[in-house]
């Protein structure tokens, strides 16, 4: 009868240790699945009330290319659109639409006027003239695209830009420079805006 009753207890005590240990899972379950259900309703509550930047950081970026072949210096101006069309809207006081333009000339000429007023190059000590090619958006950006002539070789380039400094004091311009197969590049932080490079 001892023995029935030892027995039994001892079943009565591991179900309650196997009920104990089985809710114990439960709860660490339930936690772990709040947790991450929780996670991401939070995150949606905290970005709703947050308002969200397209790009947090303000970056344009310069790229010269010589053309030997060409002798001329090819030059393109990559800058956010959304920024861009603001600068220009505000410089300009004018509507500016350079993704769907309803008069292409027109937005020609503010991205001209805008990219000749902030940029100056030096080819081999001497300031160098722009002829302007034109603009195109590819995605979020926009490219204005320029060019020297009669530039055989390059020893020396001084490039002056202050690109997007007229909006952001955080703007950030970035130089590529290639001359004969050697590409060199440097970045400069608003307010600077001079940079030169040897080849």
């Amino acid at each position: 009868m001892v023995v029935i009753k030892n027995y039994i207890a001892g079943i009565n005590r591991f179900k309650i240790i196997q009920t104990f240990v089985f809710m114990k899972i439960i709860v660490s379950m339930a936690a772990s699945v709040y947790k991450w259900l929780f996670a991401p309703v939070l995150a949606v509550i905290l970005l709703s009330a947050t308002p969200v930047k397209k790009h947090p950081f303000h970056v344009s970026v310069v790229e010269v290319n010589h053309n030997a072949t060409e002798k001329s210096l090819e030059i393109s101006c990559k800058i956010f659109t959304d920024d861009f069309e603001k600068v220009l809207g505000r410089n300009y006081k004018t509507k500016v639409d350079l993704i769907n333009p309803p008069n292409k000339a027109a937005m020609d000429s503010l991205v001209k006027k805008y990219l000749f007023s902030h940029l100056t190059i030096k080819a081999n000590g001497k300031p160098v003239s722009f002829s302007y090619v034109g603009f195109e958006n590819d995605n979020e950006a926009a490219y204005g695209y320029l060019e020297v002539v009669n530039v055989p070789s390059i020893s020396r380039l001084d490039i002056s830009t202050n690109i997007m400094y007229d909006m952001f004091d955080d703007q950030m311009n970035i130089l590529h420079i290639t001359v004969g197969g050697t590409r060199k590049s440097t970045r400069l932080n608003y307010p600077d805006k001079e940079a030169s490079f040897s080849f």
